[in-house]
C-alpha cells in the first residue's frame, strides 16, 4: 500500500517553509507532493530552493480547494493520499495510525486525525475536532466542537469513532474511492467540499472514521477568516447544493425549510447589527442555489440520512 501526502498551496510561501520540514521529517516513505493554484509569489522559489524532495504539480490557473485537488490528484497514483492544509503542523510518527488502520479496515475511505489548535494546543480546533457529524438542521459540529466553541482536549476522544465526515484540513482517503466518486464537487470552489465527499461515499457504503490515537495541530482561517461574507456565501450555498444532492426527500424537504428560517433570522441579525455584507452574502448563497437547483436534483443518485436528532442551536 503507497502512500502519499499532497498539500494544495496558493500564495502560501511562508506557511510552506514553517510547516513542511515537520511533514517531511515525520511521515516516514510517503511521497510529498505539493499541488500549487497558479500562486503569484515565490512558492515554486521556496520549494526549488529547500525542498527539492518535494514533487511540485503547477496548475495554471487558481482552481480552488475542490478543482484544485482534483485536477491535480490525477498526477498522483499512490494507494492512499492525505490531503493536508498548509497550515498544519504534523507531530511524530502521525501518519502511521492512519495508514495501519486503513490496511486493516477496507471498508473504511476516509480518515481523519484529532484536529487541535496550534494557537492553544490543549484544545481542539474548529475545523474538524474529533470527527464531524450534521444535527438535525444539516449544521455541522464535531465531536470536540459545536457552534463555534472548542473543547479542552482531556482524552475523552482517544477512541477511534465512525463519523459522519472528516475534515479537510488533514483528510486521508484512498485514491481508488476519490475517483470513483469523481473526487470534490469542483463547482464548490471552497468549503463544504469534503463533507459533501463523505457523504456520497457513505451513499455507496463506504464508511467514515475519526482516530482518537494521532493528532495534528492546525493555524485554522488561513485561506479565509472565520467571520468573512465570502466563507459565509460559500458555506449556506455549497451545504444546501450538498443536501439536494445526498438527502432522502423527506429529510431533504425537513432540511429546506429549518434553514430558510434559520437564514432568515441570520439575516435579520446581520441587519440589525449593521453587517450588510453579511446579510448580503446569505441572499446570493439561495440566489445562486436557486440558480443551480434544477441541474443538481436531476443528478441525485444514491442518497442516505446522516442527519442526527440533535441541535447545535441549544449549544451555541
Amino acid at each position: 500500500m503507497t502512500v502519499a501526502i499532497a498539500i494544495l498551496n496558493y500564495n502560501g510561501a511562508a506557511l510552506l517553509q514553517q510547516f513542511l520540514p515537520a511533514v517531511l521529517e515525520h511521515s516516514g516513505n510517503a511521497k510529498v507532493y505539493v499541488i500549487d493554484n497558479a500562486s503569484t509569489d515565490d512558492s515554486l522559489v521556496v520549494l526549488q530552493k529547500h525542498f527539492q524532495t518535494v514533487t511540485p504539480i503547477v496548475l495554471q490557473e487558481n482552481l480552488g480547494y475542490a478543482g484544485g485537488y482534483n485536477k491535480g490528484l490525477k498526477q498522483v497514483n499512490e494507494d492512499i493520499i492525505c490531503l493536508l492544509n498548509s497550515d498544519v503542523k504534523v507531530t511524530p510518527h502521525w501518519l502511521a495510525p492512519i495508514t495501519t488502520f486503513l490496511g486493516a479496515h477496507p471498508e473504511v475511505a476516509m480518515v481523519q486525525p484529532k484536529i487541535k489548535d496550534i494557537n492553544r494546543p490543549e484544545y481542539f480546533e474548529y475545523a474538524g475536532a474529533a470527527g464531524g457529524y450534521l444535527d438535525v438542521m444539516g449544521l455541522p459540529y464535531c465531536r470536540g466542537r459545536v457552534g463555534t466553541r472548542c473543547e479542552k482536549d482531556l482524552g475523552q476522544y482517544n477512541t477511534n469513532a465512525q463519523v459522519t465526515w472528516a475534515s479537510g484540513a488533514c483528510l486521508t482517503v484512498r485514491k481508488s474511492v476519490f475517483d470513483a466518486l469523481g473526487g470534490f464537487d469542483a463547482s464548490f470552489f471552497m468549503h463544504f467540499e469534503e463533507i459533501d465527499l463523505c457523504l456520497r461515499a457513505q451513499a455507496l457504503e463506504h464508511q467514515v472514521w475519526a482516530l482518537g490515537t494521532t493528532e495534528v495541530f492546525h493555524v485554522g482561517g488561513a485561506s479565509l477568516a472565520t467571520h468573512n461574507p465570502k466563507k459565509l456565501y460559500y458555506n449556506i450555498r455549497n451545504s444546501l447544493l450538498t443536501y439536494t444532492k445526498t438527502l432522502p426527500l423527506l429529510h431533504l424537504g425537513w432540511v429546506y425549510v429549518a434553514r430558510a428560517a434559520f437564514d432568515v433570522t441570520l439575516v435579520l441579525y446581520f441587519m440589525i447589527q449593521l453587517k450588510f455584507d453579511h446579510a448580503h452574502a446569505i441572499i446570493r448563497a439561495y440566489d445562486a442555489f436557486f440558480d443551480r437547483f434544477q441541474t443538481v436534483f436531476s443528478k441525485r443518485k444514491h442518497t442516505r440520512n446522516p442527519l442526527k436528532w440533535v441541535s447545535v442551536l441549544l449549544r451555541f
